[in-house]
C-alpha cells in the first residue's frame, strides 16, 4: 500500500509538473510601445536571436529570455468584414493586432537581419522556424499585400513547424495578432549557413503578453496551453475579465503595405515551407 501511495504521489506530482506554466528570468523588461525589432546578432562569438529596444535611450539589444513584449488594450480590435480575413476569425470577433504599420501607443514589432556582427555570417538568408505557440488563443503573422489582401506567413491553426526566410540586410515588419488575452510562448529559431557552408542557430521563446495589466506576473499566471491546430483563429472566452475588444475597423482601410527594407541593395524576400500549407 505505501508503495502504491508513493507511485501515485510521483505520478501526481509529474504531471502537476507538466501543467505547470513555464518559469523564466526575472524581473523581464516589458516594452508596450516604441519600436523593437528581433533578429540574430554574434555576441560573445556565438549566434544569438536578440530583441533591439529602440524604446530606450540609446537603443539596446537585449537578450530574448529578458523580454515580453505587451500588446495593451490600445491594439485591440474587431475582424473586418471579408473572407479574406477569415483565418482570423469571424466577422467582428475580437483580436488584439500589433500593426504593421506604426500607430501611436501601440507596440510595433518588426524583425531585422542587419546587425553588422552577422555581415560577414549570411551567405544569402536567415531562415525563421516557429515551432509551436502556447497561449490562451490563436496567434497569426501577416503582411499587407497588394490591393488590401493579407499575405499569411505563420497561423497557429495549421501544423507547426512554419517558416520563412528574409534576405541579408532587410528590416520587415508584419501584423501580429492574437485572439485572447493572456501570455504567449512562441518557441522560434533563426538559422543561417556561411559562406563556407557552416551553419549557425539560435532557438527560444518569444513572449508576448496580450491586454492589460502587470505583464510579468500575468504571464506566468496564465497557464499557456498548446494552440489547437485544428481550427482557426476565433473569439475564445476570456478568463482576464476584460471587456470585449471595441470596434475599431477603421484601421484595416488605413494600414498600408508597409515593408521597410533598410542597407545597400537590401530586398525583401519571404517564403513559406510547404508543412504549413
Amino acid at each position: 500500500m505505501k508503495r502504491r501511495l508513493a507511485t501515485l504521489a510521483l505520478t501526481a506530482f509529474a504531471v502537476f509538473s507538466l501543467a505547470a506554466p513555464p518559469v523564466f528570468a526575472e524581473p523581464a523588461t516589458v516594452i508596450a510601445d516604441g519600436h523593437v525589432d528581433m533578429g540574430p546578432r554574434i555576441v560573445d562569438g556565438a549566434w544569438k536571436i536578440q530583441i533591439r529596444d529602440d524604446s530606450a535611450e540609446p537603443a539596446t539589444w537585449r537578450p530574448l529570455p529578458e523580454v515580453i513584449l505587451k500588446a495593451t488594450g490600445a491594439s485591440a480590435m474587431t475582424v473586418p468584414p471579408g473572407t479574406e480575413f477569415s483565418f482570423l476569425g469571424a466577422p467582428g470577433a475580437p483580436v488584439w493586432l500589433l500593426p504593421q504599420v506604426q500607430r501611436p501607443g501601440v507596440l510595433w514589432p518588426g524583425w531585422n537581419t542587419q546587425d553588422p556582427s552577422i555581415a560577414a555570417a549570411v551567405n544569402r538568408e536567415v531562415i525563421w522556424q516557429v515551432h509551436a505557440v502556447q497561449g490562451p488563443g490563436h496567434f497569426a503573422l501577416f503582411l499587407n499585400g497588394n490591393f488590401g489582401t493579407p499575405d499569411v506567413v505563420f497561423d497557429s491553426a495549421k501544423p507547426m513547424p512554419q517558416e520563412t526566410g528574409i534576405d541579408a540586410a532587410s528590416h520587415v515588419h508584419g501584423n501580429w495578432a492574437f485572439s485572447a488575452a493572456g501570455g504567449y510562448s512562441l518557441d522560434i529559431e533563426m538559422r543561417t549557413k556561411t559562406p563556407d557552408g557552416a551553419e549557425l542557430s539560435d532557438r527560444g521563446i518569444l513572449r508576448v503578453f496580450v491586454g492589460e495589466g502587470d505583464a510579468a506576473q500575468g504571464f506566468l499566471a496564465s497557464a499557456p496551453s498548446t494552440v489547437s491546430t485544428a481550427a482557426p483563429l476565433a473569439p475564445e472566452t476570456q478568463s482576464s475579465g476584460e471587456d470585449p475588444a471595441p470596434d475599431r475597423t477603421g484601421w484595416w482601410l488605413a494600414a498600408g503595405a508597409v515593408v521597410i527594407l533598410a542597407g545597400a541593395g537590401g530586398a525583401l524576400w519571404f517564403r513559406r515551407s510547404g508543412r504549413d500549407s
